[in-house]
């Protein structure tokens, strides 16, 4: 009897754009993800969204997630949504966490942006928003 073919894990770039020096939540999420079984690329500090959307699309992930806490949101994640559209990466569906205004996430979803975590958000929301945007279910 044939084994299953196991289904290629998920693969998430989690990525600091900005000049935003802390990185404490977005390595808790990246360790949260790598223990639900996906496959996590911490690109680190102070990417630009030009370097954001390169390791994405030649990592060929699933999903970028986006931390913030500088305030500099409106600026650096409408960028990342437009560079992926032009770079033909729009398939990979982004979602963000940080210091976001409920009016700000508002407009950044209607850029894209398919889920947006506050302070408090719990690790598990987040891991299942992650696998159901993956699946395409969210």
């Amino acid at each position: 009897m044939k084994a299953k073919a196991r289904a290629a894990p998920v693969r998430v770039l989690i990525a600091k754009p900005g000049l935003d020096g802390h990185d404490r939540g977005a390595k808790v999420v990246a360790r949260a993800l790598r223990d639900a079984g996906m496959e996590v690329i911490y690109a680190g500090l102070r990417q630009t969204p030009e370097e954001i959307v390169r390791a994405a699309v030649e990592e060929d992930v699933d999903l970028i997630g986006l931390s913030i806490l500088s305030g500099a949101h409106m600026a650096l994640f409408p960028r990342v949504m437009a560079l992926l559209k032009k770079e033909k990466g729009s398939r990979i569906k982004v979602f963000a966490g940080g210091i976001i205004p409920d009016e700000d996430a508002s407009r950044l979803r209607r850029l894209g942006i398919r889920a947006i975590f506050g302070p408090g958000a719990s690790l598990g929301e987040i891991v299942q928003t992650a696998e159901r945007l993956a699946r395409g279910t969210a």
